[in-house]
């Protein structure tokens, strides 16, 4: 099962009198990784390198140093740590010693790499999205036995005869809860699967 980090961790050395200080956390997005980068690099350091893995999405960025040398080895550290829907921001500050294209790649990916090494991992549990319908008095009951299994309700519509929930589930609980719902409404749940399973989108 793929792993992601639990919480933000960090970690910082000193290379051959260069500084690096690398921030790494558990993304959802490609948007929420570039706002962490955002957040976190330092305008005044010498460069600013990242990598990101969400799914079969990654990308990484060099900020100024040699081609290949930053970005790769931070995504190389997230690869080589299995983990995934994690961004890693490495800052340098330059010391006045060259490290050459070797020493960079070490220092990089040392740094992304025990930066992970230091955070929890979690795991990763595929999810889907279903829609379903339950009258008024039906309600409590459903409620009670979807946060029991593990889904949650994204969201919910009012019409005259119930609610419309939108529910995020462990793609394991759903054929369970599929009947539940059908029980509970006698039939007239509606259920539809709106989003396949994750574990199917990232190949």
């Amino acid at each position: 099962m793929p792993q992601t980090l639990a919480a933000p961790c960090a970690f910082q050395e000193d290379i051959k009198k260069s500084r690096f200080a690398a921030h790494a956390a558990p993304v959802a997005s490609v948007a929420e990784a570039m706002a962490f980068f955002a957040a976190h690099s330092v305008p005044e350091a010498t460069h600013n390198c990242w990598a990101y893995r969400i799914g079969n999405e990654y990308r990484y960025h060099d900020d100024g140093e040699p081609g290949g040398t930053a970005g790769r080895p931070i995504l190389q550290a997230i690869d080589g740590q299995g983990l995934d829907r994690v961004a890693v921001l490495v800052v340098r500050w330059f010391g006045g010693v060259k490290l050459g294209a070797g020493g960079l790649v070490r220092a990089y990916g040392g740094c992304a790499a025990n930066c992970l090494r230091a955070g929890q991992y979690l795991d990763i549990i595929p999810t889907l999205r279903v829609s379903c319908r339950c009258g008024f008095a039906e309600q409590p009951l459903l409620r009670a036995r979807l946060a029991s299994a593990g889904a949650q309700i994204l969201d919910e519509q009012f019409d005259a005869s119930g609610v419309i929930l939108l529910l995020e589930m462990p793609v394991a609980a759903e054929p369970e809860l599929a009947r539940v719902a059908g029980n509970i409404t006698r039939g007239q749940s509606g259920w539809e699967v709106l989003r396949p399973p994750e574990a199917a989108e990232d190949g």
